[in-house]
């Protein structure tokens, strides 16, 4: 069992060296665009941060990941896509759950953490200058 551990620890970090390399980036890059969009029109609309409120806010969790789905869906796809084409390269073989845990890595957690801190950020500033507009 620690063998197989290892060897599934060593696939996944060996993806970072190698053919289609520079996924590791452009996939993120392109989570965080969306994630930053997303995060702006949640301060203009006042909403709580996106992962805050899916931990603490039941009620809206389906809408949350609805709209979270919607942005990352194409990222997702396009990095389980490009991973299983690096398997085929590279291993000679296909491991999905290995596809899917990088896909989620290199697009679902960068927007969830990006779109999170761009809510606070601009929600931040905006209040900030709010108040700096308000006479005394």
């Amino acid at each position: 069992m620690k063998e197989k551990l290892l060897e599934i620890l060593l696939m996944l970090v060996g993806r970072t060296t190698g053919p289609l390399t520079l996924r590791l980036i452009l996939q993120p890059t392109v989570a965080a665009f969306f994630a930053i969009r997303a995060g702006l029109a949640d301060a203009r609309a006042g909403k709580t941060p996106y992962f805050w409120s899916l931990l603490f806010h039941p009620q809206n969790r389906p809408d949350l990941l609805r709209s979270g789905w919607k942005d990352v869906r194409k990222v997702f796809l396009l990095a389980v896509i490009l991973d299983v084409a690096y398997e085929i390269i590279v291993f000679h073989a296909v491991y999905p759950l290995q596809a899917l845990l990088v896909a989620a890595i290199l697009a679902i957690v960068p927007y969830v953490l990006i779109r999170g801190i761009t809510a606070r950020i601009a929600g931040a500033r905006k209040r900030r200058s709010g108040t700096r507009d308000t006479p005394p």
